[in-house]
């Protein structure tokens, strides 16, 4: 197994990606914050490269690489977001990225994965389809496996955008980080308790993508047999083998929300704070204003990622 990521190597990747990725900034909302009950402190990742926290993580893993096996190229497997991410990390580095979807993935994320030079190779649905096609491509090729979320230098570089907010705002108490398999919310534990253990995390996914919630509460990696919401970069079906420790580990709790809640947030932050993010992002903004996560004692300032924006426009989903 391999060693897990810690907060240095968080502190490392911060250091390593710099030169490549944008500080992106925050944003309050006094609407939002009066919806919540508390102070909103929101992290503005759909300004990211690439359009999404995503490609944190992927420059770090792909500036990682030694020279030689860089020559090989990358491959994923990716229904958009950590696609895009690893085709401009990779195109940056000047290597060949080739990227896995299911034929039914975002055509906006398709188009912007082509835009960036990958190789686009299609495959069924499910994971096992990805995984399958995946391993023939690397055994074809010899490119290196960059995962969506379970691997160290892709979890330590998703947590460089929590360092970065608890540097920009004074008094974060809390993190709420939308969970899909589970690479930013580690990496943002990492980060948040490395700062200062007493910041509590909390999770949010949707009610048809529950793996998290459902691991927490009986304590083992938990596999569904499938996934279905519109927050399309939240559909594993389980949390990774690297991920799940840290998560037990950090996470209080993980809420989950209905898709008319995600519609509602999205919408919410498209009116009031003019922030076109996609359907995963509005996940964490779902939470914070959930009836339960309000009802929650002692807390205060609570730090959310808007993790991304890439959002099919004529999919409005109101």
């Amino acid at each position: 197994m391999s060693i897990l990521p810690t907060y240095s190597d968080v502190l490392a990747a911060a250091e390593r990606i710099r030169p490549f990725v944008h500080r992106t900034p925050i944003f309050t909302s006094g609407t939002l914050d009066a919806l919540a009950g508390r102070a909103l402190v929101f992290k503005g990742e759909l300004f990211q490269k690439s359009g999404s926290f995503k490609y944190r993580g992927a420059t770090n893993a792909v500036q990682k690489l030694g020279h030689t096996e860089a020559k090989r190229g990358v491959v994923t497997h990716s229904s958009g977001n950590h696609g895009q991410a690893l085709a401009l990390a990779a195109r940056t580095r000047g290597i060949p990225a080739t990227i896995v979807m299911p034929a039914n993935a975002s055509s906006v994320k398709a188009a912007a994965i082509a835009g960036y030079g990958a190789n686009i190779v299609e495959s069924g649905p499910s994971l096992a389809d990805r995984e399958a096609m995946v391993a023939e491509i690397r055994e074809r090729s010899g490119a290196a496996f960059i995962p969506p979320f379970d691997h160290p230098d892709v979890i330590a570089g998703q947590g460089t955008a929590a360092l970065e907010l608890l540097q920009d705002a004074d008094g974060i108490e809390a993190l709420i980080a939308p969970i899909g398999g589970g690479g930013l919310i580690s990496g943002w534990a990492l980060a948040a308790k490395g700062c200062n253990h007493a910041i509590r995390i909390f999770g949010g996914e949707p009610t048809g993508a529950s793996a998290a919630a459902q691991s927490l509460a009986t304590g083992e990696r938990v596999q569904l047999a499938s996934t279905l919401s519109i927050a399309d970069g939240l559909l594993a079906n389980y949390v990774g083998l690297q991920t799940w420790p840290i998560i037990r580990a950090n996470v209080e709790r993980v809420l989950t929300v209905t898709e008319a809640d995600i519609v509602k947030a999205m919408r919410l932050v498209w009116e009031r704070m003019k922030l076109v993010i996609e359907p995963s992002a509005a996940v964490g903004v779902a939470v914070a204003l959930s009836d339960e996560f309000r009802a929650l004692p002692g807390l205060g300032k609570v730090g959310i990622v808007l993790c991304g924006g890439n959002v099919t426009l004529d999919k409005l989903y109101w």
